[in-house]
Protein backbone atom coordinates (compact mmCIF):
# COMPACT_ATOMS: atom_id res chain seq x y z
CA UNK A 1 0.00 0.00 0.00
CA UNK A 2 1.02 3.42 -0.63
CA UNK A 3 2.87 5.09 2.09
CA UNK A 4 0.45 7.85 3.30
CA UNK A 5 0.78 10.87 6.62
CA UNK A 6 -1.88 13.33 7.39
CA UNK A 7 -0.22 15.99 9.61
CA UNK A 8 2.93 13.52 9.14
CA UNK A 9 1.18 11.33 11.34
CA UNK A 10 1.04 7.57 9.42
CA UNK A 11 -2.35 6.73 8.49
CA UNK A 12 -3.52 3.39 7.47
CA UNK A 13 -5.72 2.90 4.17
CA UNK A 14 -7.96 0.17 3.83
CA UNK A 15 -8.71 -1.58 0.19
CA UNK A 16 -5.70 -1.92 -2.32
CA UNK A 17 -3.36 0.35 -3.97
CA UNK A 18 -4.28 0.85 -7.54
CA UNK A 19 -2.25 1.24 -10.47
CA UNK A 20 -1.80 2.64 -14.11
CA UNK A 21 -2.87 -0.64 -15.86
CA UNK A 22 -5.47 -1.59 -13.54
CA UNK A 23 -8.94 -2.16 -14.37
CA UNK A 24 -11.16 0.53 -12.19
CA UNK A 25 -13.18 -1.01 -9.69
CA UNK A 26 -16.66 -0.77 -10.12
CA UNK A 27 -18.21 1.87 -7.34
CA UNK A 28 -21.33 3.50 -5.67
CA UNK A 29 -21.63 6.58 -4.59
CA UNK A 30 -24.20 9.62 -3.85
CA UNK A 31 -25.05 12.68 -5.93
CA UNK A 32 -25.98 15.78 -4.24
CA UNK A 33 -29.00 15.02 -4.88
CA UNK A 34 -28.54 11.69 -2.99
CA UNK A 35 -29.37 9.53 -6.57
CA UNK A 36 -26.94 6.88 -6.26
CA UNK A 37 -24.46 7.52 -8.97
CA UNK A 38 -21.58 4.52 -10.34
CA UNK A 39 -18.56 3.91 -12.40
CA UNK A 40 -20.60 2.89 -15.05
CA UNK A 41 -22.55 6.30 -14.88
CA UNK A 42 -19.68 7.28 -17.10
CA UNK A 43 -19.45 4.36 -19.35
CA UNK A 44 -17.32 5.43 -22.60
CA UNK A 45 -15.95 8.87 -21.06
CA UNK A 46 -12.21 9.59 -20.02
CA UNK A 47 -12.56 10.29 -16.41
CA UNK A 48 -10.58 12.41 -13.85
CA UNK A 49 -11.59 11.35 -10.31
CA UNK A 50 -10.35 13.96 -7.75
CA UNK A 51 -10.31 12.89 -4.41
CA UNK A 52 -10.34 14.81 -1.28
CA UNK A 53 -10.37 14.38 2.43
CA UNK A 54 -12.95 17.07 3.09
CA UNK A 55 -14.39 19.42 0.22
CA UNK A 56 -14.79 22.60 2.45
CA UNK A 57 -11.26 22.76 3.70
CA UNK A 58 -8.33 25.10 2.05
CA UNK A 59 -6.10 22.49 0.21
CA UNK A 60 -9.37 20.05 -0.66
CA UNK A 61 -11.03 23.51 -2.09
CA UNK A 62 -7.92 24.75 -3.93
CA UNK A 63 -7.97 21.27 -5.32
CA UNK A 64 -11.81 20.91 -6.09
CA UNK A 65 -11.36 24.46 -8.12
CA UNK A 66 -8.31 23.88 -9.76
CA UNK A 67 -10.10 21.15 -11.75
CA UNK A 68 -13.11 22.84 -12.28
CA UNK A 69 -11.24 25.50 -14.01
CA UNK A 70 -8.76 23.29 -16.18
CA UNK A 71 -12.12 21.16 -16.85
CA UNK A 72 -12.28 22.84 -20.41
CA UNK A 73 -8.65 22.63 -21.34
CA UNK A 74 -8.76 19.01 -21.29
CA UNK A 75 -11.20 17.94 -23.62
CA UNK A 76 -13.86 15.47 -23.28
CA UNK A 77 -13.09 14.37 -20.00
CA UNK A 78 -15.65 14.03 -17.12
CA UNK A 79 -14.11 15.51 -13.76
CA UNK A 80 -15.35 13.87 -10.29
CA UNK A 81 -14.65 14.87 -6.99
CA UNK A 82 -15.19 12.12 -4.38
CA UNK A 83 -15.09 13.15 -0.73
CA UNK A 84 -16.73 11.57 2.48
CA UNK A 85 -18.79 15.43 2.80
CA UNK A 86 -22.31 14.73 2.90
CA UNK A 87 -24.40 15.33 -0.27
CA UNK A 88 -25.99 18.59 1.53
CA UNK A 89 -22.24 19.78 2.01
CA UNK A 90 -20.93 19.31 -0.91
CA UNK A 91 -23.97 21.08 -2.63
CA UNK A 92 -24.02 24.58 -0.49
CA UNK A 93 -20.07 24.59 -1.30
CA UNK A 94 -20.42 23.94 -4.87
CA UNK A 95 -23.27 27.19 -5.11
CA UNK A 96 -20.99 29.00 -3.14
CA UNK A 97 -17.93 28.81 -5.45
CA UNK A 98 -19.51 28.21 -8.61
CA UNK A 99 -18.46 25.08 -9.15
CA UNK A 100 -19.89 23.83 -13.21
CA UNK A 101 -18.19 21.90 -14.69
CA UNK A 102 -17.28 18.56 -12.62
CA UNK A 103 -19.61 16.55 -10.22
CA UNK A 104 -19.46 16.44 -6.36
CA UNK A 105 -19.65 13.37 -5.60
CA UNK A 106 -20.21 11.59 -1.69
CA UNK A 107 -18.66 8.47 -0.50
CA UNK A 108 -20.28 9.04 2.90
CA UNK A 109 -22.99 6.21 3.26
CA UNK A 110 -20.95 3.11 2.19
CA UNK A 111 -17.42 3.88 1.59
CA UNK A 112 -17.77 2.06 -1.47
CA UNK A 113 -15.61 3.85 -3.28
CA UNK A 114 -12.95 4.54 -0.87
CA UNK A 115 -12.79 0.89 0.37
CA UNK A 116 -12.04 -0.26 -3.19
CA UNK A 117 -10.04 2.40 -4.64
CA UNK A 118 -7.65 1.74 -1.46
CA UNK A 119 -8.27 5.61 -0.51
CA UNK A 120 -10.13 5.26 2.95
CA UNK A 121 -8.09 6.56 5.87
CA UNK A 122 -9.01 3.53 8.53
CA UNK A 123 -8.70 5.95 11.58
CA UNK A 124 -10.02 9.18 11.04
CA UNK A 125 -13.05 7.19 8.02
CA UNK A 126 -11.74 10.25 5.20
CA UNK A 127 -10.75 9.66 1.63
CA UNK A 128 -6.83 10.09 1.12
CA UNK A 129 -6.23 12.76 -1.37
CA UNK A 130 -5.64 11.30 -4.41
CA UNK A 131 -5.77 11.11 -8.14
CA UNK A 132 -7.22 8.74 -11.09
CA UNK A 133 -6.92 8.92 -14.67
CA UNK A 134 -10.01 6.17 -16.22
CA UNK A 135 -9.93 5.96 -19.77
CA UNK A 136 -12.95 5.37 -21.58
CA UNK A 137 -12.46 1.82 -21.26
CA UNK A 138 -12.95 1.59 -17.25
CA UNK A 139 -8.72 1.37 -17.29
CA UNK A 140 -6.86 3.13 -14.77
CA UNK A 141 -4.18 4.97 -16.82
CA UNK A 142 -2.70 7.41 -13.95
CA UNK A 143 -3.37 6.82 -10.20
CA UNK A 144 -1.59 9.35 -7.51
CA UNK A 145 -1.90 8.57 -3.67
CA UNK A 146 -0.44 11.38 -2.32
CA UNK A 147 2.19 10.73 0.41
CA UNK A 148 1.12 14.12 2.78
CA UNK A 149 -2.60 14.45 2.75
CA UNK A 150 -2.07 18.46 3.36
CA UNK A 151 0.22 18.80 0.58
CA UNK A 152 -1.41 19.11 -3.43
CA UNK A 153 -1.79 16.27 -6.17
CA UNK A 154 0.63 16.84 -8.69
CA UNK A 155 -1.96 18.80 -11.13
CA UNK A 156 0.25 18.89 -14.58
CA UNK A 157 0.95 15.50 -14.94
CA UNK A 158 -2.90 14.48 -13.67
CA UNK A 159 -4.06 17.18 -16.18
CA UNK A 160 -1.53 15.64 -18.90
CA UNK A 161 -2.70 12.22 -18.34
CA UNK A 162 -5.92 13.07 -18.76
CA UNK A 163 -5.33 14.54 -21.86
CA UNK A 164 -4.03 11.88 -23.34
CA UNK A 165 -6.11 9.14 -22.38
CA UNK A 166 -9.06 7.38 -24.75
Amino acid sequence: MANVTFHQDPVTLMGNELKAGDQAPEFTVLSNGLEKVTLDDYKGSVKLISVVPSIDTGVCADQTKRFNEEADKIGNVKVLTVSMDLPFAQKRWVKKHDITKLDTLSDHRDADFGEKYGVLIKEMRLLTRSIFVVDSNNRITYAEYVSENTNHPDYDKALEAAGKAE
